[in-house]
């Protein structure tokens, strides 16, 4: 009897307390939300070493792989299923770009420090497609760790059935061999998450080089994410997209893709190099970005709701500052690719990476400034300045002078801080692209415009640059007043060229007049026609006025070899005087101050905003006054018809 008791005992006590704590365990488990951190970079454009800036005025270190490797450890210490994503535009930007095609190095430091999937920018086809399918291979053959890569609204139907070019079969076989794929799958702990990768319309602008075809990124992006639904099981959805974020709401790419795919939980944000200090939000989707060339390494940490979508818990951009100590083995990689630059590229010009060319006692204007003030800046003078300086001292030099020289701040990617300016420097503040020899950095070209393009181009620059903040430009030579008040298309008031002798010259309309810029410059402007429908035009021209089609076949050459934009600073660099006597040039006091090369005119007085009125201006009248009278008539037809009927 005693027996049976203590079993009974035994039998209650697990009832009474052993399976409700079990119950209670099992419902905790259930209701226990998941969680996620997520890293993120975008835009790093080479900047695998610490560099130094203007940030704020102040100059500051910033910056580094090895760098975000520690912060990135540090993070995963905590929490070793942390996600890391890159939003593309991880090349062209400083002198490790060089060998770009050959040892892929800023893919490789990619999968470093610990990023998970990544997507292409632009400046992934700047190398053209030989050299972007170069890169994937390197990469590949490597053996090194490097992140998947996402795309998917590359359109391979419409380019197979049109006949597969040379360069898109090129860059068809390293897709296949790299694995690249319209979304992967990744799995952090007990979470699954499909990450899908976006190449934008305004980046496909600004990639005149690319030889794909490419579906609209909002449509394929619904598609991928449909299939992604129906395919796979998966907590998130992310989106590493090359798109960017604008002021303006129906510009701004990566907003209208989250109004548009709404099960889109988090999208990383390149090509704009926005700095979001809070998420922008619509809907259940948070869209983040924490700005260019890892200056920062943006944070969010995200918790799933009982609906199944994902709200932000906490979001942070950590500053990539010299507070950071470097990884040392990831450091030690980055040396060793960049001492095959000096090697491999450099000594072909001249140069090694650290030489100094000139001491700089000038404060210049930050990169950011670029973006958010229009008018004249010191950096936009002494790189338009450089341009005519490096043609006219050529030694292939036919004599002709150069009249203008045309800078774009999105050619522009860095400023000069105070102290020694070297060749790397010099290099990272014009790193872009590769000419028809195959060596990496734009070539000058020479072209000419008639006195009515100059005109134009001072207008393009007033009234679009605000609008597209990379089309800003900077001129030598060529002079303006405009003022933003005044209407679209009608803003500039003067126009005219300053000769060498510095004296005011008026521009002819049909006179040619002799350019300079650098090759994507050139390409940009040539495309104006297509981008406004031949609303604007500008053709450039060879120097008997006829249209140029090819561009490339007017860089300027000395003997075989491409004279290179960054190349034609540091000449200029090298050129001024040595003031202090230590053997080293100084930068030129000139630049210390402005010389009204572009004058605003903030005025809102009737007469100013209406003076000087152009062909646009007129145009538009004449749209206005039309549309006016068909009001009037319908009007005055509506109101007959109902005469009638009374």
């Amino acid at each position: 009897m005693t027996k049976i008791w203590k079993k009974l005992v035994v039998i209650w006590l697990i009832a009474v307390i052993v399976l409700p704590l079990m119950t209670g365990m099992q419902v905790w488990a259930k209701t226990e939300p998941k969680q996620l951190d997520i890293l993120f970079t975008h835009d790093t454009h080479s900047h695998l070493n610490s560099f130094t800036t203007i940030v704020n005025g102040e100059k500051k270190e910033a910056g580094g792989f090895a760098k975000l490797k520690t912060l990135i450890d540090e993070h995963k210490k905590v929490n070793s299923d942390t996600l890391v994503l890159d939003g593309g535009d991880f090349s062209m930007g400083t002198l490790v770009q060089t060998v770009y095609d050959t040892e892929a190095a800023e893919l490789r430091m990619l999968g470093q420090i610990g990023c998970d999937v990544t997507t292409l920018g632009n400046h992934e086809f700047d190398y053209q497609s030989k050299g972007l399918a170069d890169m994937l291979n390197a990469a590949k053959n490597s053996g090194d760790t490097v992140p998947s890569l996402v795309l998917c609204n590359v359109d391979w139907d419409a380019m197979e059935e049109a006949g597969l070019s040379e360069g898109q079969k090129q860059i068809q076989s390293a897709f296949e061999k790299y694995q690249v794929k319209d979304y992967v799958v990744v799995q952090k702990g007990n979470i699954k998450i499909a990450v899908l990768g976006v190449f934008g319309k305004d980046a496909l602008v600004c990639a005149p080089t690319c030889e794909l075809v490419w579906k609209d990124p909002v449509k394929a992006a619904k598609q991928t994410v449909e299939k992604i639904k129906k395919k796979e099981k998966v907590d998130m959805i992310a989106c590493v997209s090359h798109s960017g974020t604008w002021d303006e709401a129906d510009k701004s790419e990566d907003e209208i893709l989250a109004k548009e795919v709404p099960d889109i939980d988090l999208i990383i944000s390149g090509h704009t190099h926005s700095q979001l200090d809070k998420p922008i939000q619509h809907g259940n989707t948070y869209i983040v970005s924490c700005g260019e060339y890892g200056k920062s390494l943006g944070t969010i940490s995200m918790t799933q709701k009982d609906d199944g979508r994902w709200k932000a818990t906490s979001y942070e951009l950590i500053p990539v500052s010299d507070e950071v100590n470097p990884d040392e083995t990831t450091q030690a990689k980055i040396d060793a690719l960049m001492d095959t630059v000096d090697i491999n590229y450099l000594a072909k010009f001249g140069y090694t990476r650290k030489e100094v060319l000139a001491e700089n006692d000038i404060e210049f204007n930050s990169l950011d400034e670029m973006s958010t003030r229009h008018e004249e800046l010191n950096l936009g003078d002494i790189i338009s300045d450089a341009y005519v300086y490096a043609v006219e001292n050529s030694d292939n030099y036919d004599g002709d002078p150069v009249d203008v020289a045309v800078v774009p701040s999105g050619t522009v990617r860095d400023t000069y801080a105070k102290g020694e300016i070297t060749v790397e420097a010099v290099y990272n503040s014009f790193s872009l692209g590769i000419g028809k020899d195959g060596l990496a950095g734009y070539p000058l070209i020479s072209a000419y415009l008639t006195g009515k393009e100059l005109k134009l181009v001072a207008e393009i620059d007033a009234s679009i640059s605000d609008f597209m903040t990379t089309a800003r430009l900077y001129c030598s030579g060529l002079n303006f007043t405009f003022n933003p008040h005044r209407m679209i298309l009608n803003k500039v008031t003067d126009c005219y060229l300053t000769g060498q002798d510095g004296k005011r010259e008026e521009i002819q309309d049909d006179k040619l007049y002799h350019v300079v810029t650098d090759l994507y410059t050139g390409q940009m402007l040539g495309s104006v026609m297509d981008i406004s429908y031949g609303l604007l035009s500008i053709i450039p021209k060879d120097k008997e006025g006829n249209p140029i089609e090819d561009l490339e076949e007017y860089a300027i050459m000395e003997e075989n070899q491409e004279l290179k934009a960054w190349v034609a600073i540091a000449r200029y660099m090298q050129s001024f005087d040595d003031t202090d006597g230590d053997g080293i040039a100084n930068v030129s006091e000139y630049y210390a101050t402005t010389h009204g090369r572009k004058v605003v005119e903030n005025s809102r007085n009737l007469v100013q905003l209406l003076k000087n009125p152009n062909k646009f201006f007129m145009l538009m009248i004449g749209i206005v006054t039309v549309a006016v009278l068909i009001v009037l008539l319908l009007i005055f037809f509506i109101r007959k018809v109902l005469r009638k009927r009374r």
